[in-house]
């Protein structure tokens, strides 16, 4: 490509045109180079570069097909014994004279009916004897100029169809309904306090009932900021919260899903003894009448009344006395009554009876269990690990049952020290 005379004698379009191309060039070579790299480090016999395969993630939320017929536990099923019918139509045929009626058959048809449906309402207007005007209010579910309908149009194209704003904008003013971009971000974000309610709701119930649940975290951005998203949920409910933190104490704070009080229980003072909190500092909340605190700030200000946050102890004081409060706070809620935490090895979720998954702990360095003791003896050999995990793979068990298993050496870092030094013993041996 010859390059212009002179760049200043270009008019906007011509430049324009002339980045344009050069992009397309920059492209061509960084293709032409690629090709090259691969085929000298083939020549040479180096490594190639690497095939990645697409993520499975899409293809893994998929529903699975129906098994072909003889495979599945039998017919699907009549279609219409599961339909709601919102409309009866009679349909009269073209009879020759001296035919007799036989009744009718039935054809269902589903279909689905998408157009504007615009209302007017006429509110009555009221002046009382004192002169004050009385409106009637609209009908409940009326919240705006757009109608319940239309929001739930909205938020299931937005958040189940995967659908952009401006293609939602798009479409509905495809469809005839005046509507801005604003607009529509309103309608996705404004008032949808009843959706984090119900998902409060969900975890609450799920935490009160669960035999079981499995947590586990991930790093995300929101708002422009990291955090970290975490999961609680098992086979009959999910829930996700996103926080600046992946402490044990921004575990323990989700845990009381949405209750903002501390608490001072038997289960609160267990849980400070097991985290070798001093027993001094025990004694000052024992002795003080107030069990309850409404929020932070009410706590906070009795540890600094009883002069706790001034110790200079190891560990941290307010750090054990506030994650105590709050387990009391979930347990008080009826939270997790004889729940099992799955996750995996990461510390801040071994609180309560806590269990790692089955891949983690099939992986980890040391396998505890009803043979705990002949394994400290014979020492973490890979014949005495293999056949134990082919034991736990081939046993049909319950998250419960993993928990029993895992739970019998309470500390897991002990555990692989354990191991770790029979196996020194055995080499130097």
């Amino acid at each position: 490509m010859v390059p212009p005379g002179n760049l200043d004698d270009l008019s906007h379009t011509e430049l324009k045109n002339l980045v344009v191309t050069l992009f397309e060039q920059v492209a061509e070579l960084r293709r032409t180079i690629a090709a090259q790299a691969d085929e000298i480090a083939r020549l040479k016999g180096g490594p190639r570069r690497p095939n990645i395969k697409p993520s499975g993630m899409e293809k893994a939320t998929e529903p699975k097909p129906d098994k072909p017929g003889g495979e599945g536990k039998g017919t699907r099923g009549s279609t219409k014994s599961k339909l709601t019918i919102h409309e009866e139509k009679t349909v009269k045929a073209d009879a020759p004279a001296g035919s007799r009626f036989k009744g009718y058959t039935s054809f269902v048809v589903q279909d689905l009916v998408i157009r504007p449906h615009v209302t007017n309402f006429h509110c009555e207007r009221w002046q009382t004897p004192n002169g004050k005007m009385v409106t009637a209010p609209l009908p409940a579910g009326i919240d705006g100029h757009f109608g319940p309908e239309l929001r739930r149009f909205v938020l299931g194209l937005y958040h189940q169809g995967q659908m952009t704003v401006p293609r939602l904008v798009t479409l509905l003013r495809g469809l005839g309904i005046f509507i801005s971009k604003r607009q529509v971000v309103r309608l996705l974000n404004a008032g949808q306090d009843e959706f984090l309610a119900e998902a409060r709701d969900v975890l609450r119930a799920g935490l009160s009932s669960a035999d079981w649940i499995t947590v586990d975290d991930t790093g995300a951005r929101h708002k422009a900021t990291n955090g970290f998203c975490t999961q609680i949920g098992n086979e009959h409910f999910t829930w996700f919260g996103t926080t600046d933190s992946k402490s044990r104490l921004n575990f323990l704070e989700l845990l009381r899903a949405g209750h903002g009080d501390y608490v001072i229980n038997d289960e609160a003072i267990a849980y400070m003894r097991e985290r070798a909190l001093a027993n001094h500092v025990i004694d000052r909340l024992l002795e003080h009448p107030a069990r309850r605190f409404a929020d932070q700030v009410a706590w906070n200000d009795h540890l600094d009344k009883l002069g706790i946050g001034a110790l200079k102890v190891n560990p941290d004081p307010v750090l054990i006395a506030t994650e105590g409060a709050l387990w009391g706070s979930i347990k008080a809620h009826g939270f997790l009554p004889d729940t099992v935490i799955i996750s995996d090895d990461a510390g801040q979720f071994d609180v309560g009876q806590h269990a790692l998954c089955w891949v983690h702990y099939l992986e980890s360095d040391f396998i505890s269990g009803s043979e705990t003791r002949y394994l400290m003896c014979q020492g973490n050999s890979r014949e005495t690990t293999q056949d134990k995990k082919q034991e736990i793979k081939a046993t049909e068990g319950t998250p419960r049952d993993l928990a029993q298993v895992s739970t019998a050496w309470p500390d897991q870092a002990r555990c692989r020290r354990v191991s770790r030094r029979f196996a020194g013993r055995r080499a130097s041996s």
